[in-house]
């Protein structure tokens, strides 16, 4: 798939030219040390995708005529390149060398640390596992064999049926088309791949969720920090981003915004969304956690009150469920949903439809609302300890600082003293979190700049919480 990214990329920059040809998926694979089969696993999604050709006995070509506009007038304005020679298989190994290496094998997950204070795990340890395998019995036992085979990527019937009704029920959300996908990252990546092009620009808050950066960058993309303050996203400097132009979306994490925990209040909503229509900019509202909410009801999404079209609502189970079930969803405009799901048919052809028609039964039958209320009432309780824990290192001095946050999954603290090197000391005590280092997108603020770490209360037991958060507080200030 990166492979296919990167000569992508290079034919929308220009790098490779219009009729151009291509090294052999033999010469290219050796070049890059990967299987030849991998080369032309990638060339084959280029040409169904329209960026290439094959011709017989002389490889593969670019398309005279490129899918998109904007490539054209590039490709035009550069039709050779400087000595007048096609790319080289050396020119494609510096391009892929470009491209961000995400994870390194040998690298532990937050699960396996003993402390897990990752802000968005939940605890699987209370997954109704028994009850769900009767829900996947029924749909292996009562199959739909018309679903089963390849066709129609948006997600099983049942399944967009009962989320329908969900979000229209909780959420207010009753007017958009809806397609179920493989979790919000591959969401956000297909979005990040239709609408955006090399040198287009998405605002950001400065705080955020550097995957969707990542996807954002993947398509040529430029990051546009737009201010926040202890209330979210500022309009007036997102106004003040959006008059240079450029700008082709908007992307927030509204609710429980991450990874501050901040929610944005109505107004400000309202002055963003007329400013989004005001520029014709559409906003991807990332609505991770809207389950977890215990002071009150949670403010609706943008999304239910979206009368122009603008916003593309994105959402996961992954939360309430485990991230292992890769059940995510998105809703937009009908037609942006349909250009979604054929995109989506490039990429895996069909999603697990038992998994999916299980989950729908879980919904229908009852036991989806059942075990969100059970959840709810746990996490709401273990928000509660990790607040009265902070309390009693406050009560003997430590300049902590934090607001208690009305939902999600975990508690922005202010250590009042640089983080740099902390996540390094606590992974050789068995202890993982996330420090403010990781979600800035400004990399350039001074050491003593970065004083947060995002706490997590789900995924651990109270005890496991306080034994954990022990730790933390020594390794801070040594007590």
């Amino acid at each position: 798939m990166k492979i296919a990214q990167a000569i992508r990329q290079a034919i929308k920059q220009g790098q490779l030219k219009p009729k151009e040809s291509l090294p052999s998926a033999r010469h290219l694979a050796v070049q890059i040390g990967v299987n030849r089969h991998t080369i032309m696993a990638a060339y084959n999604e280029l040409i169904a995708q329209g960026w290439l050709e094959a011709k017989p006995r002389s490889g593969y070509k670019v398309v005279e005529h490129l899918p998109i506009e904007a490539s054209q007038a590039l490709a035009s304005k550069n039709r050779l390149s400087d000595n007048g020679h096609s790319t080289s298989a050396a020119q494609f190994q510096w391009h892929f060398a470009k491209q961000p290496v995400v994870v390194k094998a040998s690298e532990k997950n937050a699960s396996d640390y003993r402390f897990n204070f990752s802000g968005g795990q939940p605890d699987i340890r209370e997954f109704p596992f028994k009850e769900f395998k009767s829900y996947f019995s029924h749909a292996c036992q009562q199959p739909k064999f018309e679903q089963l085979s390849y066709g129609d990527n948006q997600g099983d019937a049942a399944l967009l049926e009962q989320i329908a009704i969900y979000l229209r029920r909780v959420r207010a959300i009753n007017d958009k088309e809806l397609m179920i996908c493989n979790g919000s990252q591959e969401a956000l990546y297909m979005v990040s791949q239709l609408l955006l092009q090399a040198g287009d620009k998405v605002a950001v808050e400065p705080l955020g969720y550097p995957p969707a950066w990542a996807a954002f960058k993947s398509a040529g993309a430029e990051l546009v920090s737009v201010e926040q303050d202890e209330q979210g996203v500022v309009p007036k400097a997102l106004a003040k981003v959006l008059v240079k132009g450029g700008v082709k979306l908007i992307y927030l994490t509204p609710l429980h915004q991450y990874p501050t925990t901040v929610t944005l209040s109505v107004g400000r909503r309202m002055e963003i969304y007329q400013l989004a229509a005001k520029y014709g900019v559409a906003i991807i509202e990332d609505d991770y956690d809207h389950e977890f909410h215990y002071d009150s009801q949670p403010i609706a999404p943008f999304a239910s009150d979206d009368p122009l079209g603008l916003v593309i609502y994105i959402s996961t189970f992954s939360k309430l469920m485990f991230g292992g079930a890769r059940i995510g969803y998105v809703c937009a405009d009908q037609v942006l949903i349909k250009q979604l799901a054929a995109y989506k048919t490039l990429l895996n052809h069909k999603s697990n439809v038992l998994v999916q028609q299980a989950v729908a039964h879980w919904m229908r039958f009852g036991g989806f609302e059942s075990h969100l209320r059970k959840m709810t009432r746990l996490y709401h309780k273990r928000r509660d300890h990790l607040v009265a824990l902070l309390a009693q290192y406050q009560d003997i001095g430590l300049p902590i600082k934090f607001t208690c946050p009305a939902g999600g999954m975990a508690i922005w603290l202010d250590t009042g003293r640089s983080v740099i090197g902390l996540k390094e000391v606590l992974l050789t005590q068995d202890v993982y979190l996330q420090t403010e280092v990781e979600f800035n997108v400004n990399k350039h603020l001074a050491k003593d700049a970065y004083r947060y770490i995002r706490l997590g209360f789900a995924a651990m037991t109270e005890e496991e919480m306080a034994q954990g958060l022990d730790k933390v507080m020594q390794a801070l200030y040594a007590i």
